[in-house]
């Protein structure tokens, strides 16, 4: 195995890890667990009190697509999904919108918490936005996309890391 499928696959478990961790909180949250719920947005606490049901399943779901959106690549990588160039390019519109979707909230959210009026907006939800969550998808993002650049030659003829032919 190259250097470059090397940390390839370093960067592709370093996304899996950070995506599998926000499927971990949602799905915490969706069990019943409120640490940190507050962060996400008083939205969420009030439905969460208002409807607890609709709430855990809401969560639930967030929670499986999450962690299906961690595994993909990783099954794509070991060669458990074809036509894995269909996968891959899924793969990279996923995490060129994770990166923009995380970058966005976190210059947003920090500029609010660096020029609003206090007391003007809800300042658990933006600060878990700008120095929690949306760090956490911009680096999920950016990690899977450094995995896929990394392993773009892969894609173009040699075998993969897990030394299966590429489609």
């Amino acid at each position: 195995m190259s250097s470059s499928d090397r940390t390839a696959r370093a960067w592709l478990w370093v996304a899996c890890a950070v995506g599998l961790v926000h499927a971990a909180a949602s799905a915490y949250w969706a069990a019943g667990g409120e640490w940190l719920l507050d962060t996400v947005g008083q939205w969420a606490v009030d439905l969460r009190s208002s409807q607890p049901v609709a709430a855990a399943w809401g969560l639930a779901g967030i929670a499986l697509a999450k962690a299906v959106a961690a595994l993909v690549p990783v099954a794509v990588e070991r060669g458990r999904l074809r036509p894995a160039r269909v996968w891959r390019a899924l793969c990279w519109a996923g995490g060129a919108g994770l990166v923009v979707y995380g970058g966005v909230n976190v210059v947003v959210s920090n500029a609010v918490l660096l020029t609003a009026e206090p007391g003007s907006y809800d300042r658990a939800a933006m600060v878990g936005h700008a120095w929690l969550w949306d760090p956490l998808f911009l680096l999920w993002g950016a990690a899977l996309l450094a995995s896929l650049w990394l392993s773009r030659s892969v894609e173009r003829g040699r075998t993969t890391t897990s030394g299966t032919p590429a489609p």
